[in-house]
């Protein structure tokens, strides 16, 4: 049987007017009716409230003010193009396919709350592995470290340090005052593979696996996200210039400027940046790119709730109105 959904609540007269004409064709044109109170779910809430009644009725949508013609003329078509129920298909399908919806639901719903997890694990893990050598556990601290090792440089005097007497460990061309990674390290500061495999000891502390750059990219995305959270509703994407000129023009600066140096024919100074402008450049890159991407995927994930609500609707499994 066709079904027919009238998306109303409590205390809507025009709702029930529907409602009546809806029982008056029953009889010449079959129907099934489902009643769904839209203040019972946040979604359809949102996109009905200003709009009941509203009736679907198969790829026909409805909304006040509704006249008997209208439906009787929705409800004609819907029968004639309605597709003929495949042989075999059983309720172990349906039951699946409303499982599939309500998991699509509920990440639609809460996929916010999902990334903010992943960024927060992948950037507090790192900060885990100092903490590991610091209390000997020396195997799982160094698989820390090779996880995140194609992910990164790692090269120390890029990297914050825990549990030393500094934090940092600059090269010597930056002109901080802070002791050298040379001073600390002996190493020759152009050898990038001993950078990468100094992780520290006990006095100069241990190396977080992520450089101090991408610690700032992923700690903004994860802070950016959490405050995203609360203007989800009344932020607008940022404009792809803003996001060249404020995200992608700082960090391509601060870090390009740092290889044109050793450029042949090209006469740059040589130039090491400094933990600040790291930290800067990479928390400005990741708020610029919650700023972009969020509002889009935030768009998207309302539609989707939508048109999962609507599909549970149909299916009878949202609550009805009593």
């Amino acid at each position: 049987m066709m079904q027919v959904i009238l998306y109303t609540r409590d205390g809507c007269g025009l709702c029930d007017e529907t409602k009546e004409l809806l029982k008056d064709l029953h009889d010449e044109i079959p129907h099934k009716l489902s009643e769904v109170d839209i203040e019972t779910d946040a979604d359809l809430s949102a996109r009905y409230t200003e709009r009941i009644p509203v009736l679907k009725i198969g790829p026909y949508t409805l909304e006040a003010p509704i006249e008997r013609v209208d439906i009787e003329v929705a409800l004609r078509a819907a029968a004639a193009s309605a597709p003929a129920a495949a042989p075999g298909s059983g309720g172990m399908d349906r039951s699946k396919a409303i499982g599939l919806n309500r998991a699509l639901l509920l990440f639609a719903r809460g996929w916010l709350a999902v990334f903010n997890i992943i960024v927060f694990l992948y950037v507090s893990l790192p900060f885990g592995a100092p903490y590991l050598m610091k209390v000997g556990a020396e195997r799982p601290a160094r698989l820390i470290y090779s996880v995140y090792k194609p992910l990164c440089h790692q090269l120390a005097y890029r990297s914050w340090f825990i549990f030393g007497e500094q934090a940092v460990y600059p090269l010597e061309r930056t002109g901080l005052t802070d002791t050298s990674y040379e001073a600390l390290t002996g190493n020759d500061p152009y050898n990038l593979s001993a950078g990468r495999e100094f992780i520290g000891n006990e006095q100069a502390g241990y190396k977080v696996a992520l450089c101090q750059r991408d610690v700032a990219i992923y700690g903004a995305i994860f802070v950016s996200g959490l405050l995203f959270g609360l203007v989800r509703k009344r932020v607008k994407p940022l404009p792809i210039l803003a996001w060249a000129i404020f995200g992608i023009l700082p960090l391509a600066v601060d870090g390009g400027s740092q290889l044109l140096g050793f450029v042949p024919l090209i006469d740059f100074p040589i130039r090491e940046s400094t933990p600040l402008l790291r930290t800067l450049t990479g928390s400005l890159f990741g708020l610029m790119n919650v700023w972009l991407a969020y509002p889009y995927v935030e768009e998207t994930m309302e539609v989707t709730r939508l048109a999962i609500a609507d599909k549970l609707a149909a299916a009878g499994e949202l609550a009805a109105k009593s």
